[in-house]
Order: structure tokens, then C-alpha cells, then sequence
């Protein structure tokens, strides 16, 4: 097992890491749309979180030499499941035409107030 760490993805808020590799799998940490830069969440509304989140989400593989087309399983997690459509829109544009599987939850609250979070897991090539 190998933990990863990068600053192309926000840091940790809590006591896990961003990523961990097991064989060929990697293991992401649900993404919130925290800017990797300024630490913090400045994004608004849905749609501009759900960029975010896909470009942390991104960063994160990037920093293993994966990509968006790695990802073989999301999952979505929403404060408010009438953001399905808005968010879906964003989700698919960023997934560049890859479709993995996936699930969708509504949930009370995300960290920070974040009203949206995604979890990947990419296999390595």
C-alpha cells in the first residue's frame, strides 16, 4: 500500500490521505471543491463546485500519471439531490465522454458546507 500525496489536490481536512494505491487500483478521497491554492472553498453555487471538484479530482490522478479515462468507479455525493441535473451536466463535460459506474446519494451535509463531493477509484494501466 502506498499513501499519495500532492499538492495538485487540496490538502486532507482530517486525519486520511488525499489517495492510496493498492496493486493497480487508486483509492481517492472524496473531493470537495476546495481550491488547491487558496485552501478554501470559493466556488458558490453547484455548478461552479462541481468544476472544482472535477479539476481536483483531475489534479489528483494527474499526480500519478492517470487521467479521467482511469476512473472505473465515482461516486457522487449531493446536499441536494434537485442539483442531479445541474451537476450531471458538469460531471459528464468533465468526464470528457467516459462513463464509468457510478452512484448518486443525497446526503444532510458535506464538509465545510460543500454542496457537492466526489470519490473516484482509477485502475493504473
Amino acid at each position: 500500500m502506498q499513501i499519495i500525496a500532492t499538492p495538485l489536490a487540496p490538502a486532507a481536512v482530517g486525519p486520511y490521505s488525499q489517495a492510496v494505491r493498492t496493486g493497480n487500483l487508486l483509492f481517492c478521497s472524496g473531493q470537495i471543491p476546495i481550491n488547491p491554492t487558496s485552501g478554501k472553498i470559493e466556488a458558490e453555487d453547484v455548478e461552479a463546485q462541481a468544476r472544482q471538484v472535477i479539476s481536483n479530482i483531475k489534479g489528483l490522478l494527474g499526480s500519478e500519471g492517470l487521467s479521467i479515462q482511469n476512473v472505473v468507479k465515482s461516486t457522487m455525493f449531493l446536499q441536494d439531490m434537485g442539483d442531479f441535473a445541474k451537476v450531471n451536466a458538469i460531471y459528464e463535460e468533465g468526464y470528457e465522454g467516459h462513463k464509468p459506474a457510478r452512484s448518486t446519494i443525497q446526503v444532510a451535509k458535506l464538509p465545510l458546507g460543500a454542496l457537492v463531493e466526489i470519490e473516484v477509484i482509477a485502475e493504473y494501466p
